[in-house]
Order: structure tokens, then C-alpha cells, then sequence
């Protein structure tokens, strides 16, 4: 995961609605299923995807309350956490 794509879609989701965040999410776990991707492209869809996850986890804690700087720090420290164990 990587905190500067992590802020660059909850701008993004600030701006829109993180349905279209939710939703390229879902096309883009459908694309994993076909077999004609590389696992390169594979390794880059699923980056992708944890961005993703990663910026509505961030999301969800700004909604209830918490500063977004201060969300994001946390998430990353729970990130990182459990890469340690």
C-alpha cells in the first residue's frame, strides 16, 4: 500500500462518492478471473486493489469522527503492524 494513492483517492472520494471507488473495486476483482493477464499485471491489479481498500478503511474513520491526517497515520500503523507479525 502506498499512503500518497491512499490520499489521492480519498480526495477523490471527498470530491465524488466512494460508491465509484466501491465499484472499480468490483471490476476490477472481475478482471483478476481471466486468465489472459500476466502475473505482472495481476501484481499491479492487486495493488490496485488494496489502494482501494485501503482508502475506504481511511474513509470510514474520517466519517466517524476522526482528524484525516490522524486516520491515515493510524491505518498505516495497523498496515505495518501486521506486515511485523
Amino acid at each position: 500500500m502506498r499512503l500518497p494513492l491512499i490520499k489521492h483517492i480519498n480526495s477523490f472520494i471527498a470530491e465524488n462518492d466512494e460508491d465509484f471507488v466501491v465499484e472499480a473495486i468490483e471490476v476490477l476483482e472481475h478482471l483478476t478471473e481471466s486468465e489472459n493477464l500476466k502475473d505482472e499485471e495481476l501484481d499491479v491489479i492487486g495493488e490496485l486493489i488494496s489502494n482501494f481498500y485501503g482508502a475506504l478503511e481511511v474513509q470510514k474513520m474520517i466519517k466517524s469522527g476522526t482528524p484525516e491526517k490522524e486516520a491515515t497515520n493510524q491505518f498505516m500503523k495497523r498496515v505495518v503492524g501486521s506486515i511485523d507479525q
